[in-house]
């Protein structure tokens, strides 16, 4: 499996949550055939359509981008943060009993899990070319703006790239100039 997988959001199933609150669209799980007791990282997009408690991940590092929508407000444990400006990630404990409590209407936002001790995530937002430095595990997610990676087709918005075990793209660069487009970044490294 050492290939690049193209993604498009729109064409992933949504699974509902157990509890009804939303429904989840995973982009890519590894290992194959890993479990939400077992993976060692995981990228999905989800859409939030009601108030709840946010599921919790023992030994699982978060981290959350909201891309459309309102927002959250996201308060447990210590932890009180306001999910409302989109494309800034913010990282928080899987472990976390944390309640979700929607800021106006339903919301979207891109999430990435990593098994802690195992992989760590570098995630962020490019709206200028970018030199992408090397991981064996990695996600692009084209948000605004159509993207040349030189590794397959330009990405549409909400459409992206995968990788593991395999070198993924050197370089993404905007093909438009009108400075709207943004890039979702993840590199999945060891840890």
């Amino acid at each position: 499996m050492k290939t690049l997988h193209r993604f498009d959001l729109d064409r992933l199933p949504a699974t509902p949550w157990k509890n009804g609150g939303g429904r989840t669209r995973e982009i890519a799980c590894w290992p194959p055939g890993a479990g939400l007791e077992d993976f060692g990282w995981r990228c999905s997009v989800a859409s939030i359509e009601s108030d709840g408690p946010f599921s919790a991940f023992a030994g699982v590092d978060r981290q959350i981008l909201l891309l459309a929508g309102d927002g959250v407000q996201l308060q447990g444990e210590g932890l009180d943060h306001r999910l409302d400006v989109p494309l800034q990630p913010f990282a928080f404990a899987g472990e976390a009993a944390l309640r979700c409590t929607r800021l106006g209407g339903a919301s979207t936002d891109f999430n990435v899990m990593t098994r802690r001790g195992r992989v760590r995530a570098e995630v962020a937002v490019h709206a200028q070319a970018v030199r992408l430095a090397g991981s064996p595990h990695g996600l692009l997610l084209a948000v605004s703006g159509t993207w040349r990676t030189g590794a397959a087709a330009p990405l549409a918005p909400c459409q992206g790239l995968w990788w593991a075990d395999a070198i993924g793209p050197a370089e993404a660069v905007p093909q438009d100039d009108g400075g709207d487009a943004r890039l979702i970044t993840v590199r999945l490294l060891p840890d």
